[in-house]
């Protein structure tokens, strides 16, 4: 007994939600106190909700957003209003990590080779907006000279992985959302314990929060004493407050400034399939080599400045030293959550809005707002062929429900739905008309596209945007097409528990 007593109150997890539902009581007790001795206590909160709802109404913020809180704080006048400035997205909860972070364009006038960015646009205009696009909110280039492969699944990409890891001599850069003890950490980690030994500078970050359940607390101590420069981002701090939302979901492995890794593939046995929890994992990825490492090199400098305070060094240090040339053009870039910036999303629209024969997405999760059912049902209707991959197992029972609550709606507009028959699918990709496909970490859900920092490459008539459309096609040979059959046999309790759970999607 005082071992399970033992394990609960060390659980992070555990003690961090006792003190968030401590501190919710207490705010709630002492409105109600309040509301008992002071005649304009409740009268003065009320006004303060209908203030904050008229703010919302006014706020440039996304409608499906400030439409949740609306009915939130019209529910509960007295408590909604507190709620939306403990939890919302309002200036102040934003302002407090946002002065950190104010990264700007990455100066790559010291590099000896120059972006491709205008080289694309003459050679494929209709890819000019989308990589200009990117490259004026981001800072990010287009970049050609660069050796890019697809990864099917996470096994291929750790054997991968390991290769070029053994082959570092200067720096080797991680930054993931999780990271969990077992045989792919541990097989990465003794690598870079060698490498550490060897005189290579060896730099991680991994998200706290993401990591709450499969790091012990200060391991981050723990890696520096094998000479590893290791941070905690946005260490967890159980009080009310929205910043905690802002999670660092991306998945970066950069080694020497020549080979770099993205993808939805974390550092956990599941990603590799030595543990098995929801059937088979599906997830993919990529690597650059070349030119086009640049940019994550770039963007990794940029959150360890971030999180560290450190300033970011000079560029010429850690940029490539190899050129190879290589068919088509790669673009890895960034989101943040910390601007009014949209750049994921609005990536996926421009991608989707431009095609002429065919959209295919895989995503874990499907939480959509109206831009993006919008941008989906006139691409179907339009005669595109617009096809979306899911689980068929999935890891999150709640946002499952979610998820199949928009496929009648995307039916019916002429959208092609699966779900992946073997296992649970965490790949996140787009490719269209076999010239253009985005493959990182990105869901198409409003954690990915508002509250996380996120990164992915855009690829532009690279013979990775093919790779990804024939894996995609073979796992729609194994996956379960949503008909009328099956929308019909959905139980209209489940189906109206999964409407009104939309209402608080963007809060899930």
């Amino acid at each position: 007994m005082r071992r399970t007593w033992g394990r609960i109150i060390s659980d992070r997890r555990v003690v961090g939600g006792f003190l968030l539902i401590l501190q919710l009581v207490i705010v709630m007790y002492g409105v109600g106190w309040m509301s008992g001795r002071w005649y304009w206590g409740p009268r003065l909160l009320t006004v303060l909700s209908l203030v904050i709802v008229i703010w919302l109404v006014r706020k440039y913020d996304n409608p499906t957003y400030k439409i949740t809180w609306i009915i939130i704080i019209l529910l509960l006048p007295l408590f909604g209003g507190l709620f939306y400035l403990f939890w919302g997205n309002t200036p102040f909860n934003r302002a407090r990590t946002r002065h950190k972070y104010e990264p700007g364009a990455p100066d790559f006038t010291i590099y000896r080779r120059t972006p491709a960015t205008e080289r694309l646009a003459r050679a494929y205009p209709r890819h000019a907006p989308r990589a200009h696009y990117i490259e004026a909110l981001v800072g990010m280039p287009a970049w050609d000279n660069t050796e890019a492969r697809y990864f099917r699944v996470g096994e291929e990409m750790f054997a991968s992985m390991c290769e070029e890891l053994w082959l570092a001599k200067r720096f080797i850069f991680l930054e993931y959302f999780i990271i969990e003890e077992g045989v792919m950490w541990d097989t990465i980690l003794d690598i870079l314990q060698v490498k550490v030994r060897e005189g290579v500078d060896v730099r991680v970050i991994y998200d706290d929060v993401g990591s709450i359940a499969t790091l012990p607390k200060h391991y981050d101590r723990y890696l520096a004493t094998l000479g590893i420069r290791a941070v905690r981002f946005n260490r967890f701090v159980p009080t009310l407050n929205t910043y905690l939302n802002y999670r660092n979901h991306r998945k970066m492995m950069i080694i020497d400034g020549n080979v770099s890794y993205m993808g939805g593939i974390n550092l956990a046995d599941e990603y590799i399939n030595q543990k098995v929890r929801f059937g088979h994992w599906k997830d993919t990825g990529i690597m650059l080599r070349g030119e086009g490492t640049a940019n994550m090199t770039a963007l990794f400098l940029q959150m360890w400045q971030y999180v560290t305070g450190e300033p970011v060094p000079p560029l010429n240090a850690y940029l490539p030293s190899v050129k190879l040339p290589a068919e088509g053009y790669v673009q890895p870039f960034a989101d943040s959550p910390l601007d009014d910036l949209n750049v994921g999303e609005s990536s996926y629209l421009q991608i989707i809005s431009t095609a002429r024969e065919y959209v295919y997405i895989t995503t874990p999760y499907l939480v959509l707002d109206n831009e993006m059912i919008t941008a989906l049902t006139i691409a179907a209707q339009s005669g595109i062929d617009v096809r979306i991959l899911t689980p068929g197992i999935p890891d999150k029972k709640l946002v499952y429900l979610i998820t199949r609550s928009y496929y009648q709606q995307l039916h019916r507009a002429g959208v092609k739905i699966y779900e992946y028959r073997p296992g649970f699918l965490h790949a996140k990709s787009i490719v269209s008309d076999d010239d253009a496909a985005i493959v990182g970490t990105i869901n198409m859900d409003f954690r990915s596209f508002f509250l996380h920092f996120e990164c992915a490459t855009c690829f532009y008539n690279s013979p990775v945007v093919g790779a990804v459309k024939k894996d995609i096609l073979d796992m729609i040979s194994v996956s379960r097409q949503i008909d009328d059959a099956w929308l019909h046999k959905v139980p209209w309790l489940r189906s109206i528990a999964a409407s009104v759970l939309r209402l608080f999607a963007p809060l899930l």
